[in-house]
């Protein structure tokens, strides 16, 4: 996503240095030091940006569904395109869950899971996990996983399948809501950019 997020700054004339890129700095800025950015794992963007030590991030929207950040989210940047999906072995599919017996789902999207199944009225139990998910049904682990999805390579070479699709998720900007109100002019000014780039 960063390489995308990079590029899309570069066509809206942002540019960052080579040099800066290929540091190990955390914190680099852009050619006329206009823009810092800071570089974070996706999943704590919301974070930093809710806490207004960012003014704007780019994350994806799994990340902000399952974070409940209250940030705003006036871009939809177009790229990272993911499913969040049920998954499971091939032979579960087309199974209707049975409602008196607890399904364990595997996941990293604790937040998202647990609504979407709470909402079937389907009893999970969440098991949380960091990665490889997909090897929990393979060892008994789990029944299904929650994951995102992109091209359901890693799903079928493990003998798994997309179930069902819990939503769609891309790149998206998020602004501190303080940020959008006290810096405006400066805000609008990058979203204006970053929407024309996107044409």
């Amino acid at each position: 996503m960063q390489d995308d997020a990079l590029a899309l700054f570069a066509r809206a004339g942002i540019v960052v240095e080579e040099s800066e890129l290929n540091s190990r700095k955390l914190i680099i800025h852009s050619a006329d030091e206009k823009y810092a950015f800071i570089l974070v794992k996706p999943g704590d963007v919301p974070t930093y940006v809710e806490y207004g030590v960012a003014d704007v991030g780019i994350c994806g929207r799994d990340v902000l569904l399952e974070s409940e950040a209250d940030v705003h989210e006036p871009l939809d940047l177009k790229f990272g395109h993911c499913r969040i999906a049920v998954a499971g072995k091939r032979e579960v599919i087309g199974q209707d869950y049975n409602l008196l017996a607890t399904v364990r789902v595997a996941t990293k999207y604790t937040r998202i899971a647990s609504t979407y199944f709470q909402e079937k009225g389907v009893p999970i139990e969440v098991i949380p996990l960091t990665g490889s998910v997909e090897l929990a049904p393979l060892i008994g682990l789990s029944d299904r996983i929650v994951d995102l999805v992109e091209t359901g390579r890693t799903l079928k070479e493990n003998g798994l399948d997309v179930i069902e699709v819990i939503t769609e998720s891309t790149a998206r900007l998020v602004v501190n809501r303080a940020s959008f109100h006290l810096k405006r002019v400066e805000v609008g000014e990058l979203i204006a950019k970053l929407t024309e780039a996107l044409q």
